[in-house]
């Protein structure tokens, strides 16, 4: 059955989001109506969406967006939505009745599940699927950053400052520390989370949970090369039966309803697993699990439409190789798109 799914998070910078990657996993078979914040969203313009509307931020609050989402509903006549940015999912999930009223369908967590996998109380979370989480102090000031930092955390080789949603940067003294707390908290607000530093090699899943507690695919993978942010440029899919049997605890645990990235640093020498955090949404890397025949974004219109899902087995060994590419369009489709809002 073709559906018509509003897809967001199509910005394709050094910090990539995950919507071009589920596009591109579904629009073969489905048609792409784009959801963008910004008209320099890449995304816009390639050739997996079919139009894309301008949005209100999500901080304009839950009338503002109903209110687009009612008109792009009359215009285009989605049927699903795939919100892909953390920041958008509590006005989702807030609006999750009345979207449904509109006939549009969203497999997303709810409130509870949401609030579970924030970083600053994630180790409440680890600990009910037995799985390790670095410990995790919260600040709300450089206050207490400077205390923190000369009681506890002068003797450490380095440890990780983090918003509790977005950004996470490995720093190694004081100075870096506020540095970057400064960054984050202009940027993303408070909470600030200091991390005790995990050594190892970064090993991530990303699954689907069909909110019955069952984890209907998974891909895992471990990243060999990153970004200076942390994401992802190369990756090798890999078997860890000891990570998939964490997923498989983490979807049973708490009825997790839709997509899911674990994000894991597994120790060299004795396979121990620390978890780091939980995406409530798909990563940017997702294409490759479609790639290595995993098509999770699938999965979600599967869920939606009641449909069985095949079992989908991978390959470990696949290589992921993520490039730049350059495109030309008119300008005139951009100064229509700050014009009319959509294009």
């Amino acid at each position: 059955m073709k559906e018509i799914i509003a897809i967001s998070g199509l910005n394709a910078t050094d910090n990539p989001g995950p919507g071009i990657p589920v596009a591109k996993s579904l629009y073969k078979k489905h048609k792409i109506i784009g959801l963008a914040y910004d008209a320099n969203e890449p995304g816009i313009f390639l050739d997996y969406i079919f139009k894309t509307y301008l949005m209100p931020y999500p901080s304009l609050g839950k009338n503002e967006f109903l209110n687009k989402i009612k008109e792009i509903k009359n215009k285009e006549g989605i049927t699903i939505i795939i919100p892909c940015l953390d920041v958008e999912l509590p006005l989702y999930i807030n609006s999750e009745k009345e979207l449904n009223d509109l006939g549009i369908k969203v497999l997303i967590p709810t409130k509870d599940m949401f609030e579970l996998r924030n970083k600053n109380i994630l180790s409440k979370l680890s600990k009910s699927i037995e799985l390790k989480y670095p410990k995790t102090y919260e600040i709300n000031s450089a206050e207490e950053l400077i205390n923190l930092f000369n009681e506890t955390l002068y003797k450490q080789n380095g440890f990780m400052i983090k918003g509790s949603l977005y950004k996470a940067y490995k720093v190694y003294s004081l100075e870096d520390s506020l540095k970057k707390f400064y960054e984050i908290s202009n940027e993303w607000g408070f909470p600030i989370l200091v991390q005790e530093l995990v050594f190892g090699e970064e090993i991530n899943l990303v699954g689907v949970g069909n909110g019955k507690g069952d984890l209907t695919g998974y891909v895992s993978i471990k990243k060999l090369t990153t970004t200076s942010i942390g994401k992802i440029w190369t990756g090798l899919t890999i078997k860890n039966d000891k990570l998939k049997e964490y997923a498989e605890k983490f979807v049973k645990e708490t009825k997790w309803k839709g997509p899911f990235e674990l994000e894991c640093m597994v120790h060299n020498l004795t396979n121990e697993i620390n978890l780091i955090e939980i995406n409530p949404r798909f990563p940017a890397w997702v294409y490759f699990a479609t790639e290595v025949g995993v098509n999770l974004p699938e999965h979600i219109v599967s869920i939606l439409n009641n449909s069985k899902i095949k079992k989908e087995i991978y390959e470990p060994g696949k290589m992921y190789i993520r490039y730049t590419e350059e495109k030309v369009i008119n300008f005139s489709d951009y100064a229509n798109l700050l014009k009319n809002r959509n294009i």
